[in-house]
C-alpha cells in the first residue's frame, strides 16, 4: 500500500550509499596518486594561514597560529601539502569531545635548515594500543572513514623529503609534527 513512500526511501538510501562508495573510491585514488607529486617552491605560511581561515569560520573552534613571521619556502606538491594540513586539522577537531571548546594550536620552529610545524589539539589523545598503527593504511578509530587519512599524510610528507611524528597524552590531547626541508632562495 505504501509503495511510493517505500520506493522513495530505498532510492534515498541507495543514493547515500553510492555517494559513500564514491567518497571511498576517491580516497583510495588520492592515496594511490601521492607518488605523482608535482613539486614547486612555495611559501608554507600562506598555505597554513588560508587553511586556518577556513576553519576559523567554525564558531565552536578556536585556532591559534604561532607562525614565524619571515617567509618560509619549501619545495613540495602544494595541493598535497594542503591536503596534509587540512587532514591533520580535521583529525584534531574530530578528536575533541563535544563537551570541550575545541582548541587547535599550530606552531612553527626552525631547526637545522628544516621547518617543524606542529598541529596540536585538546582532544582525547591516542591510546597505547592504537599509537603503533596510527599511520597504517586502512586503520581507523572512527566509526566512518577509510582509514587512509594519516597514512596519506605520512606518504605526502615522505614524498616531500620530510618526517611526521606525534606526541600524545590521554585525556589531554595530541600534537602532530611535520618536518620539511627549507628551500633557500638566492637573490
Amino acid at each position: 500500500p505504501n509503495i511510493v513512500s517505500l520506493a522513495k526511501n530505498v532510492s534515498e538510501t541507495l543514493i547515500q550509499q553510492i555517494d559513500h562508495l564514491s567518497n571511498i573510491a576517491n580516497a583510495f585514488s588520492q592515496f594511490a596518486n601521492i607518488g605523482e607529486a608535482k613539486k614547486e617552491i612555495f611559501e608554507i605560511n600562506e598555505l597554513i594561514k588560508s587553511i586556518s581561515m577556513l576553519h576559523a569560520l567554525n564558531e565552536s573552534l578556536e585556532i591559534k597560529n604561532q607562525l614565524i613571521e619571515t617567509p618560509i619556502m619549501v619545495k613540495a606538491d602544494k595541493t598535497q601539502i594542503n591536503r596534509l594540513f587540512t587532514n591533520l586539522i580535521l583529525n584534531a577537531i574530530q578528536s575533541i569531545p563535544e563537551d570541550r571548546v575545541a582548541e587547535i594550536k599550530i606552531k612553527q620552529k626552525i631547526q637545522s635548515e628544516k621547518i617543524i610545524i606542529s598541529v596540536g589539539d585538546n582532544g582525547l589523545g591516542i591510546s597505547e594500543e592504537v599509537k603503533y598503527n596510527i599511520f597504517a593504511p586502512n586503520f581507523t578509530t572512527k566509526t566512518s572513514g577509510t582509514g587512509l587519512g594519516l597514512a596519506m599524510c605520512k606518504r605526502i610528507v615522505e614524498q616531500s623529503d620530510g618526517e611526521i611524528w606525534f606526541e600524545t597524552e590521554l585525556g589531554v590531547g595530541t600534537t602532530f609534527f611535520v618536518q620539511l626541508p627549507i628551500v633557500s632562495i638566492e637573490k
